[in-house]
């Protein structure tokens, strides 16, 4: 009586029911998977969020399907900062980066259609596949001392029901920042084959080089998705975005049918878009200590000296990669960390090409960070 579609194992595996009966059970542990801000530490004031929540249009209603205008100019006018000028009338407004990748699967995909998507990267986009009958085909980030798009390997995953690639920048876990003149490949790439260019730029307000848009893109059909999640550090509040660049005859069909999608729900909170303008003017508020505490645990991955383990070089985003080596098991590694009291997330999660990675969060405060390191170094070392 149920759909193929949602038939997925939801049994647990070991590491993840290990984790949740350590932390039902009450025991310290130092946590560096953590991925909220406001539990590591990095909440805004809760008067000036109450503030900028009050409202005086709080108790109308205008349903619009892209999103209230004033909240939709905001938007643009961070993406113009950035040097991505965007027009109003090409952002609308989502519940979530997720219900953003969500709407963008119903409008480029029918089911059967595939969309290529990096690896190693964030699980996001798994599920949200599989609810849209879409497959995801995935193309490598390879790690020569810095991490880099095989666009040629990208060029030969396009098959015939190809209909999106997804770039992430900086990309998480790895922090590879995409470079210029690999987006104007890209770019190039999508044109020439009539696809649409996703680019998940959420954690683009810490890299740590220029961070080129794909809303900067003007020969094929692209897509900036961000939020308010992650460049305000509030995911609470549920507001997303997707700004639609490119050829005007393709951009324009694209949006109506967004439009639709959207319309079907109007999931974004009111009170939400009213406060956006307000929040994203005062970002650096959450921004500027995000980035003093990722420089702080950055550099304490650079003070380890002689460890088992080789922190990979990143240009931003809130995670560190650890490279234990190919002999390590990662997830008994993990399961092993958790008896010391440290959580850390095993590679295989993420799709690395090869065994022996841990993925460690750079979000916790810096006392718990270098206790947590040190624990690392020391089941490492026996």
């Amino acid at each position: 009586m149920l759909s193929r579609r949602t038939g997925w194992d939801l049994a647990a595996n070991a590491f993840a029911a290990r984790l949740e009966a350590a932390r039902a059970s009450g025991r310290p542990l130092l946590d560096l998977a953590e991925s909220s801000p406001p539990r590591a530490g990095l909440a805004w004031d809760a008067a000036e969020l109450a503030a900028a929540l009050a409202h005086p249009d709080l108790a109308a209603y205008e349903p619009t399907p892209r999103g209230l205008a004033p909240a939709r100019a905001a938007v643009a006018a961070y993406l113009a900062g950035r040097g991505a000028p965007v027009s109003p009338d090409a952002i609308l407004l989502t519940a979530s980066t997720s219900e953003a990748y969500a709407a963008l699967l119903k409008v480029l995909c029918d089911p059967g259609d595939e969309v290529l998507v990096p690896a190693p990267a964030y699980p996001l986009l798994d599920l949200l596949a599989d609810l849209e009958g879409v497959r995801l085909v995935r193309y490598p980030l390879r790690f020569d001392g810095a991490w880099h798009v095989d666009v040629a390997a990208l060029a030969g995953s396009v098959g015939a029901r190809t209909r999106a690639v997804v770039v992430v920048s900086p990309s998480n876990p790895t922090g590879a920042l995409l470079a210029a003149s690999e987006l104007s490949a890209i770019e190039a790439l999508c044109a020439g084959r009539g696809l649409a260019l996703v680019g998940d730029e959420v954690f683009a307000d810490t890299a740590l080089g220029p961070a080129p848009s794909v809303a900067t893109a003007r020969a094929c059909l692209a897509f900036h998705l961000s939020g308010l999640s992650k460049v305000c550090g509030l995911p609470q509040l549920k507001v997303g975005w997707i700004a639609a660049a490119g050829p005007d005859a393709i951009v324009r069909p694209a949006l109506e049918r967004l439009d639709v999608v959207l319309d079907v729900a109007l999931s974004v909170s009111g009170p939400s878009q009213l406060a956006l303008p307000a929040l994203l003017a005062r970002r650096e508020a959450f921004l500027g200590p995000l980035r003093a505490r990722l420089a702080a645990n950055r550099a304490a991955l650079g003070l380890v000296r002689g460890a088992p383990f080789d922190a990979l070089p990143s240009a931003g985003g809130w995670a560190a990669v650890l490279r234990t080596g190919e002999t390590v098991d990662e997830e008994g590694l993990a399961l092993a960390l958790l008896e010391d009291g440290v959580v850390v997330q095993p590679g295989f999660l993420y799709d690395f090409e090869r065994r022996g990675h841990l993925v460690l969060s750079l979000l916790p405060r810096p006392e718990v960070f270098a206790e947590g390191l040190a624990r690392i170094r020391a089941r490492l070392s026996r």
